[in-house]
């Protein structure tokens, strides 16, 4: 029923809240006679008296004073929508959720948004590649940053950075003695690996393949933070990339002298979403 009497309402509104006539006539844009008879036919329809009219000013009557309190937050509400829409339109407001399967390489990202739209807001959840994939998909997550994800149809995807793998040894190791080791060196080292399907371990336990070199794991962890205090707490060595190697008192970082030993990290979003504002905003600032 509201709907039938939706401009009239409107009107009644604009009198009401500009003053008079002429100026709702102004604020909605519309011919002052349209107003004038919105605002009779209203009052006509209820036989109710809304306004008290001497010459060019007007007052509202005890029903107007009440039906005013009621429409300020019904068109109140309308008109924060607008402004809602027009902040997101012009980037001023809104919010673009990010899920990672690198927590440092989202954090550097979510830092590097916040600084270039500092109104903007930005949520970062850290997961596996299968959950990140699926968030895209379930509309819980707007961008995804995952290691060479396979392409899909609706899966828009753009290479974003890549990082070298490091091997992470206790503190006083003999390695940390040298700027670098080869695959070769991991020979005969009690290893600490992640989870199997980690692309970390992968290329680990590929690179060590191709050359022939055995792999003694002597334990799996399935978490970066949890492997290196292994490794700090004289438990083995293991490999990350350069990005997620946590400075811990006891560990240090050594690089490996082989090409293959290094990740690649894309962003990607569904197709249908690519030019949505805020995730393009969000590739604008991480490409």
């Amino acid at each position: 029923m509201f709907h039938q009497y939706y401009k009239s309402i409107r009107c009644f509104h604009a009198v009401a809240k500009t003053g008079g006539f002429t100026s709702a006539a102004q604020y909605l844009h519309i011919g002052q006679p349209t107003v004038t008879d919105q605002v009779k036919s209203l009052e006509a329809r209820f036989n109710v008296e809304l306004f008290l009219r001497s010459g060019r000013s007007v007052k509202l009557t005890a029903a107007g004073e009440r039906l005013y309190a009621i429409t300020q937050g019904l068109f109140g509400q309308e008109e924060e929508a607008m402004l809602f829409l027009q902040g997101a339109r012009k980037l001023k407001v809104g919010m673009v959720r990010v899920g990672s399967v690198s927590p440092p390489i989202a954090m550097e990202l979510a830092r590097n948004f916040k600084q270039a739209h500092p109104p903007l807001d930005i949520t970062v959840s850290i997961g596996s590649e299968e959950s990140t994939l699926q968030g895209l998909q379930d509309f819980s997550i707007d961008v995804g940053i995952v290691v060479e994800p396979a392409a899909a149809e609706g899966l828009h995807i753009e290479p974003y950075r890549n990082e070298r793998i490091v091997a992470v040894v206790p503190e006083g190791h003999a390695w940390t003695r040298r700027k670098s080791i080869s695959t070769r060196d991991i020979e005969g080292e009690t290893v600490i690996l992640r989870e199997p399907g980690s692309k970390t371990r992968h290329r680990v336990e590929r690179a060590c393949r191709q050359q022939d070199v055995s792999l003694h794991c002597a334990m799996e962890i399935n978490s970066r933070e949890a492997i290196q205090h292994a490794v700090a707490n004289g438990m083995g060595v293991s490999f990350v990339t350069q990005v997620e190697f946590i400075p811990l008192p006891g560990l240090a970082a050594v690089a490996i002298d082989d090409e293959q030993l290094s990740i690649s990290y894309s962003l990607c979003c569904l197709s249908i979403r690519r030019e949505r504002p805020l995730i393009d905003a969000l590739f604008a600032v991480a490409l």
